[in-house]
C-alpha cells in the first residue's frame, strides 16, 4: 500500500516520480510470467489517476484519507491521499538539540562554525553554480526524498564524506537539502519579529517610501541572518540568469523560496487566519513579492546597509 501526501507547494507529478522510480523494479521481476511492461503500464494509471485527483475545497482541511485501487494482470497497487494544507506543511517544529544544523538557531550554526554564512548553504549552492544552474527547473523539480535525508544526516553529523557524497548526488536532491534546510529553520531566515513590517512595506504604494522601508528592515535583521539571506540573493539571482536554459525566472524563484524564507509566526497565523484558502490568498503572494522585490533589487551590500542609518517609519 502506498501513501502519498500532496502538499500545495509541489506537483503531484513530483509525487508520482519517485513512487515510480522506488515500485517499478519490484512490480517487473525478472522471469515473471506477466504481459511486458506491465510496472510501467500499471504505474501510469496510477499517475494518471493522481494526476486527475481533484480534492473538494471544503474538506481539504480534514484528516480524512482518499483511498483507491488499480489492478493489472494480477498486481494490485492500493494508495491513500489526503491533502495537507500549506499551514501544516510548512510548520515549524523547533529542535530540542543543538547539534547539528537541521532545526537549530542560525545564529548558533555561524557561532559554532566559526562563519558568516552556515556551512551547508555555501557548500549546497556552490554544487548548484558548479552543476545544476542549467539544470530545467532547478528548485522547482523535487529530489528523491530518501537522497536528502541522507544528505541531511550526513551534514547534521558533520561527517568527513560530505563533499564526496555532494559530488555523487543527484543535483535536485541537493537543491531539496537547501531548501529543507531554511524551512526547518526554528523561524523564518526574515524572522517572526519582522513578518507584519514586511507585510506592511511590500504594500506600500510610493516607491521611495517603500525602498526605504525595505533597505530598513533588512538592517534589521540579525547579522547571521541578513548576511546568510544577501548571500542566497545573489546566488538566486544567478540562476535566473540562465533562465533561458533552466526555465527559472526571478518570479519562479520568489514563488519556490518566498513562503520558506517569510512566513508568518503560529501565533500571528492564528490571530489572523482561518482557513487553508485564506493563507494562500492573503500570506503567500506577499511573501514571494517581498522576495521577488529584492530579487530585482539592484545588487545589496552588507556593509552599505550598516553604513546608511537613515529614520525610517512605516507610517510614511
Amino acid at each position: 500500500m502506498t501513501e502519498v501526501l500532496p502538499q500545495p507547494e509541489c506537483s503531484l507529478t513530483s509525487v508520482c516520480e519517485p513512487l515510480e522510480r522506488c515500485c517499478l523494479d519490484q512490480l517487473e521481476e525478472p522471469g515473471s510470467k506477466r504481459p511486458p511492461n506491465t510496472g510501467a503500464r500499471l504505474w501510469g494509471r496510477v499517475r494518471s489517476k493522481l494526476l486527475r485527483q481533484k480534492l473538494d475545497p471544503q474538506t481539504v482541511e480534514t484528516k480524512n484519507w482518499h483511498t483507491d485501487v488499480i489492478e493489472m494482470n494480477g498486481i494490485k497497487v492500493e494508495f491513500s491521499m489526503k491533502f495537507t494544507s500549506r499551514d501544516m506543511s510548512l510548520k515549524r517544529t523547533p529542535s530540542k538539540k543543538q547539534t547539528g544544523v537541521f532545526g537549530v538557531k542560525i545564529s548558533v550554526v555561524t557561532k559554532r562554525e566559526r562563519s558568516k554564512v552556515p556551512y551547508i548553504v555555501r557548500q549546497c549552492v556552490e554544487e548548484v553554480e558548479k552543476r545544476g544552474i542549467e539544470e530545467v527547473g532547478i528548485y522547482r523539480i523535487s529530489g528523491v526524498a530518501t537522497d536528502i535525508q541522507a544528505l541531511k544526516a550526513v551534514f547534521d553529523a558533520n561527517n568527513k564524506d560530505i563533499l564526496l557524497m555532494l559530488s555523487d548526488m543527484d543535483i535536485n536532491a541537493i537543491a531539496g537539502t537547501l531548501k529543507l534546510y531554511f524551512r526547518e529553520l526554528p523561524e523564518p531566515l526574515l524572522t517572526d519579529r519582522l513578518y507584519p513590517a514586511f507585510m506592511e512595506g511590500i504594500a506600500l504604494s510610493d516607491p521611495a517610501a517603500k525602498e526605504n522601508c525595505m533597505m530598513h528592515l533588512l538592517r534589521s535583521l540579525p547579522d547571521p541572518n541578513l548576511i546568510t539571506f544577501l548571500f542566497l540573493l545573489e546566488h538566486l539571482k544567478r540562476v535566473a540568469e540562465k533562465e533561458p536554459i533552466n526555465k527559472m525566472s526571478l518570479h519562479n524563484l520568489a514563488t519556490v523560496f518566498g513562503p520558506t524564507l517569510l512566513r508568518p509566526s503560529e501565533v500571528e497565523s492564528k490571530a489572523h487566519l482561518t482557513s487553508a484558502a485564506d493563507i494562500w490568498s492573503h500570506d503567500v503572494m506577499a511573501q514571494v513579492q517581498v522576495l521577488l522585490y529584492y530579487l530585482q533589487h539592484p545588487p545589496i551590500s552588507f556593509a552599505e546597509l550598516k553604513r546608511n542609518t537613515l529614520y525610517f517609519s512605516t507610517d510614511v
